[in-house]
């Protein structure tokens, strides 16, 4: 099967697939605007560190062309103001800041080496570094799916956590590009999926992605971890993150720590599959990560169905933070680290 394609550019729209809605309809979401895909990333439209890093670059070319009008002389100041707003829609991933900080050096950069470059030849200039950030995802994830195959044996099991397939991304995804590599090399890898509360992540779209494109997978609640691996049937744990801080703590969906935990207990290994734009070198360690809270209806309610006392007091933070400790590896496009990740951590991004 061809996999649903997340983000669609075209005639200078973004066009997103809306996962709020999967796996019971596949709606395209529209966005002409910053602020639609500031929304857009804010209200989960577009999930998944890499997808939002693409959407970001998009919506920047969106925050150029709506101020089209606007002297040259006030044109880098307004976007370097648009950027930093849009940077707000989601504080955990990395790749959103990172996009945004791309694409501002690539409109100063043309400024100040072109300063006869008139408004149109920027927005080009622009929209042609959007794609290639797109166009770069698609390539990078291939490659961690390669470099995480080597990691597995044709008919292992291996768990996963949320979504970090190619709904995540631009496409194949980072922890289940193993999957869709596999599958074009002929080698047969299983998955459990865990349903990921509160906004099931797992059960919407991880078991709802692997199924559609013919990889075995059996979908468990998040409390079952511990039981599937005190059996046997785990072979490896591998997700993705959000933000890997300079010494290998990452910040991932929440419970992942949990399964992290359960994984070192029962001596299955944990891979941890990330493009190296999530790398912030500029992050110490998981304290410093940000950690974003969300409403407490997502726990109060399912579907709009109430689960909970209305008025009970919820805390519902997004990600959680997994100490180095407990990973085994870090699998990015560049290669394979393994701790100590300060080390390799640095040796790889300056590589």
């Amino acid at each position: 099967m061809n996999r649903l394609e997340t983000l669609i550019w075209q005639n200078h729209t973004l066009k997103l697939l809306d996962q709020n809605r999967l796996p019971t309809e596949v709606v395209y979401h529209e966005d002409k605007t910053v602020e639609g895909v500031f929304n857009s990333i804010r209200t989960m439209i577009v999930r998944g560190a890499p997808a939002i890093g693409v959407a970001a670059g998009y919506g920047m070319v969106l925050a150029a062309r709506n101020q089209k009008s606007t002297q040259k002389e006030n044109f880098l100041k307004n976007l370097r103001r648009q950027g930093e707003y849009l940077k707000t829609a989601r504080p955990t991933a990395v790749n959103l800041a990172w996009a945004v900080d791309r694409m501002l050096e690539k409109a100063e950069t043309t400024i100040m080496n072109n300063k006869q470059a008139n408004i149109d030849t920027i927005l080009s200039i622009l929209e042609d570094e959007a794609i290639c950030i797109h166009e770069e995802d698609i390539q990078i994830n291939r490659q961690i799916g390669l470099n995480l195959l080597s990691l597995v044996s044709d008919g292992d099991t291996i768990l996963t956590h949320c979504n970090a397939g190619s709904l995540a991304t631009a496409g194949y995804g980072t922890a289940l590009s193993v999957f869709y590599v596999a599958q074009e090399q002929g080698i047969s890898l299983k998955a459990y999926a865990d349903e990921t509360r509160p906004r099931l992540q797992g059960a919407r779209l991880t078991a709802f992605e692997l199924s559609e494109s013919g990889v075995d997978v059996t979908l468990i609640t998040d409390n079952m971890a511990a039981l599937v691996m005190a059996q046997g049937k785990i072979d490896a744990v591998v997700v993705g993150c959000d933000r890997v801080a300079a010494n290998g703590d990452v910040a991932n969906k929440i419970g992942t720590l949990g399964v992290s935990l359960l994984a070192n207990h029962f001596n299955i290994p944990v891979y941890i599959a990330t493009p190296t734009p999530t790398i912030d070198m500029n992050c110490p360690t998981g304290i410093d990560i940000p950690i974003e809270e969300r409403s407490g209806e997502e726990i109060r309610k399912v579907n709009d169905t109430a689960v909970a006392p209305p008025d009970v007091k919820v805390y519902n933070p997004a990600f959680d933070v997994t100490p180095a400790r407990y990973i085994t590896a870090i699998v990015t496009e560049k290669g394979i680290i393994r701790p100590p990740f300060s080390e390799t951590l640095k040796r790889i991004m300056l590589s």
